[in-house]
């Protein structure tokens, strides 16, 4: 069976491994990203180390590649990265320089989408030709996929829903974990470095008036937006991810609540939520696809 070499670049993190073509993982590892330190040069100089590495160990196929940053997934180039976060990276040309060094077939995409397309190949939305992954964090991001395929946009920008309008606020403003930090670390009068989701969930469950506040502010929030994607595109999974879903169990109920207030109800009843299943797994699984999938 067909092995391939897959990376998950993020800001924080790079995850890697070696993949049958069925998606199933052979073996995996993780890096930090020193992306503000080492910038763009030093993330392909860790991607180098990763195929070296392995080619040594195994007979591959191709490298398959999902990262932060706006991407042109037909040259395999990052057409834009938040030069505060990751300095250096914007015109990277990684496709090519993979290529061009290992001689090995090389294909990129964003990592939310490439998150959206491992779910929905091998994870919460298995099973569903639509869907929209959304991807709740630092800030929100989107990959909508109709029949199966990615939805790029003319320009490539498909999916950035963080900058939705809700109530006048950018979405990622009123809906992300750092909202939700920022709101409650002002009522409370703390610094925000003092206190993470996590925390804010464990006191909501201790029944903090504050932290309930603004979780339901949060839910509202993404209720909102959730519903505006769901009758433009109207998907049959809306899929949530990011380090806050682990609160599945506190929140599901929640949303689906929020929701039943803002759809429809033909609408509500046939657009399903869900909470991914293969976490950090999904963007390794969903490069592979990507690359399985290329036309």
């Amino acid at each position: 069976m067909k092995k391939f070499i897959c990376i998950d670049i993020g800001g924080t993190s790079i995850k890697y491994g070696i993949l049958r073509e069925t998606g199933i993982i052979i073996e995996k590892g993780n890096m930090d990203t020193n992306a503000l330190k080492e910038g763009g040069q030093g993330i392909f100089e860790k991607i180098k180390y990763i195929i070296s590495k392995y080619l040594k160990n195994y007979e591959v196929e191709a490298v398959c590649i999902s990262t932060a940053g706006m991407v042109d997934p037909k040259d395999g180039k990052i057409l834009f990265a938040l030069e505060h976060l990751i300095p250096g990276y914007t015109g990277m040309e990684i496709k090519k320089e993979v290529e061009r060094e290992f001689n090995i077939r090389c294909e990129v995409e964003n990592d939310v989408n490439c998150a959206g397309l491992g779910e929905m190949w091998l994870g919460a939305g298995k099973g569903a030709s639509s869907s929209v992954c959304l991807t709740i964090g630092t800030g929100i991001g989107g990959c909508i996929i109709i029949n199966n395929e990615l939805i790029h946009g003319f320009s490539n920008s498909a999916g950035e829903i963080g900058y939705m309008k809700i109530n006048g606020e950018d979405f990622q403003n009123v809906a992300s974990t750092t909202s939700l930090v920022k709101r409650v670390a002002r009522l409370k009068n703390i610094a925000e470095e003092n206190i993470n989701g996590k925390m804010i969930f464990d006191m909501a469950k201790n029944k903090d008036q504050d932290c309930l506040k603004e979780i339901d502010y949060m839910i509202k929030s993404l209720a909102i937006g959730i519903a505006n994607l769901s009758y433009v595109i109207n998907p049959e999974v809306i899929i949530l991810g990011g380090g806050i879903m682990a609160q599945e169990q506190f929140l599901k109920p929640k949303i689906k609540e929020a929701l039943r207030k803002e759809l429809i109800k033909t609408i509500y009843e046939n657009t399903r939520i869900e909470f991914a299943k293969r976490q950090n797994d999904a963007g390794m699984i969903g490069a592979l696809y990507n690359f399985l999938n290329k036309k």
